[in-house]
């Protein structure tokens, strides 16, 4: 598991290298592709709020999807099959570092959980590396420097402000991304039973 921000600018990583790769396309002269790509990197964690990493992720689907939209893209290098191959290959891209992150807990600094991605093909959780120990880590913030590094080279403009607001956002969130969970904690602890019986199971498990 790693933070929002550091899947989005991996995803905008991957736009760059595009634009390098293949100059004639679109990816390094239209804002689209980038957009596309950085919301790539973002849209598996839109399910966090229901069955987290396993309705959005699909670390294998969205490969193959990728591939697909990429041989398209190539054969017809438009902005719009650019973007379209660009959100598939950071969506796949997001569903795969996840893997490398924590387990799917509140706590997951603690290493108490074994479930890191859902595989849909396999029919079974991935396991975490834990390279990464957790989303908000100091070595997810490092990973998100780094992956901002080409994008700031490559871009200028909206691009590169968004960039460096995105590696902001990751520095203040880890410098409060454990005292949040305590917050939570004494949030859930004051909630009356009934209300707490119709949260997700993984946000108040490690409470109880």
């Amino acid at each position: 598991m790693m933070m929002a921000t550091t899947h989005a600018l991996a995803g905008v990583v991957l736009a760059v290298l595009v634009g390098v790769l293949f100059p004639e396309s679109a990816a390094g002269t239209s804002s689209i592709p980038i957009a596309a790509a950085a919301l790539g990197g973002l849209f598996p964690d839109f399910d966090l709020y229901a069955g987290h990493r396993r309705t959005l992720h699909f670390p294998v689907y969205f490969t193959a999807a990728a591939a697909v939209a990429g041989a398209v893209a190539v054969a017809v290098p438009t902005t719009p099959t650019v973007a379209a191959a660009l959100f598939l290959a950071a969506a796949a891209l997001h569903s795969g570092m996840d893997a490398l992150g924590g387990g799917l807990e509140l706590k997951p600094w603690l290493g108490t959980s074994e479930r890191a991605v859902y595989s849909h093909y396999h029919g079974r959780w991935i396991r975490p590396r834990r390279w990464i120990r957790y989303d908000g880590a100091p070595e997810d913030l490092l990973a998100a420097a780094v992956f901002a590094v080409p994008a700031v080279y490559a871009f200028d403009g909206v691009v590169e402000t968004a960039v460096f607001v995105a590696v902001g956002i990751s520095a203040v969130y880890v410098l409060l991304r454990k005292p949040m969970v305590t917050v939570a904690q004494i949030a859930v602890d004051a909630l009356p039973p009934h209300f707490v019986d119709r949260l997700p199971a993984r946000f108040v498990e490690d409470f109880q």
